[in-house]
C-alpha cells in the first residue's frame, strides 16, 4: 500500500466503505451531510492533489451517508492546473488501496440544449475526450489498453435513474465533452462539441473515468449544469457563475445521491 493508503486505513478505524465519490466545483455541500465524519485535508494524504481552484475544499471525508459507509473526495486535480492528465492517479491508487470498488463522480458542466438549463442535473451516459490528453500516456504494461466501450456502469446508472424518480428529480441523461481549459469554450467549439454529439462541456472527470476504469473500478458520473455553453447565452462566462449556479443543481444532486444509497447503491 502507498503511504497515503496506510494513513487513510489507519485514520478510518476499521470502516470499510466500497464506494467513493469524488465532488465537483461548488458541490461540496454533500460532505457535510456525513455522519460520523472522519475529515483529513489533503495536505495529509501524499500524492492527493492540492488544488488551487476555489470551490474546492481540498479534504476526505468518510463516514456514512443515509447509513452506509462511503468516502467523500471534496475536491479533485485539474489538468489545467499543473498540465498533468494523471494528476488524480494516487488518490485513486489510494482508495482502491483501502477497499474502494466503485466510485461516482460529479462535476459542474456548460449545457449545449437549451432545455436543460443551469441548475439541472445530468448523468453521463459516454464520454469525448477532446484534450488529446490521457492519464494512462507512459503506462508500460498492456494494461494501459483500458476498453471504454462501457465506462459507465449500466446498473449503477440504472440506479441513479430510479433514485431520481424516488426523490423526485428530473435527471437528464447525455454525453460529456471533456476540454483542457483553463478558458471556457469558444462558440465555434461549441457548436463543434453539438455536431459530435455532445450534451455538455467541461474541463474534468473524464481523466478519473479513463483511471478508474484502468484500475477495475466501477464507474458512474454526473454533471450539475450551472450554465448553457458559450454562444448558447449573452455575456461571457465565468468560475464566479459556476460557484453561484453549483449549489441549486448541487442540492438536487445530493438529493438523488442520498437516495441512491438508501436505495441499497446498486449492490456496493
Amino acid at each position: 500500500m502507498t503511504k497515503a493508503a496506510d494513513i487513510l486505513s489507519e485514520r478510518l478505524k476499521g470502516l470499510s466503505p466500497k464506494l467513493a465519490l469524488i465532488l465537483g466545483s461548488g458541490l461540496g455541500g454533500l460532505a457535510s451531510e456525513v455522519e460520523d465524519a472522519v475529515r483529513i485535508p489533503y495536505a495529509d494524504l501524499p500524492g492527493f492533489p492540492q488544488s488551487g481552484v476555489s470551490g474546492h475544499a481540498g479534504e476526505l471525508v468518510a463516514g456514512h451517508l443515509a447509513g452506509k459507509p462511503v468516502i467523500v473526495l471534496s475536491g479533485r486535480a485539474h489538468y489545467y492546473e499543473r498540465g498533468d492528465a494523471a494528476a488524480m492517479r494516487p488518490a485513486l491508487e489510494a482508495l482502491t488501496a483501502v477497499g474502494v470498488e466503485a466510485l461516482i463522480l460529479t462535476n459542474a458542466a456548460g449545457s449545449l440544449k437549451p432545455d436543460m438549463p443551469g441548475g439541472s442535473v445530468m448523468m453521463i451516459e459516454d464520454h469525448i475526450n477532446f484534450s488529446g490528453m490521457n492519464p494512462l500516456i507512459g503506462e508500460e504494461t498492456d494494461s494501459r489498453f483500458v476498453g471504454m466501450s462501457e465506462a459507465y456502469d449500466a446498473e449503477m446508472r440504472q440506479a441513479l435513474e430510479s433514485a431520481a424518480a424516488t426523490a423526485g428529480e428530473t435527471l437528464h441523461k447525455g454525453v460529456y465533452m471533456w476540454f483542457s481549459g483553463p478558458s471556457f469554450e469558444t462558440p465555434a467549439e461549441v457548436r463543434m462539441a453539438c455536431v459530435l454529439g455532445a450534451d455538455a462541456v467541461g474541463m474534468s472527470t473524464v481523466p478519473e473515468v479513463i483511471l478508474a476504469r484502468f484500475m477495475g473500478l466501477r464507474v458512474a458520473a454526473c454533471s450539475v449544469i450551472t450554465n448553457l455553453a458559450a454562444g448558447l447565452s449573452p455575456g461571457e462566462l465565468s468560475h464566479e457563475e459556476t460557484k453561484d449556479m453549483a449549489p441549486i443543481g448541487g442540492a438536487k444532486l445530493a438529493r438523488i445521491l442520498t437516495q441512491f444509497m438508501r436505495d441499497g447503491a446498486a449492490g456496493i
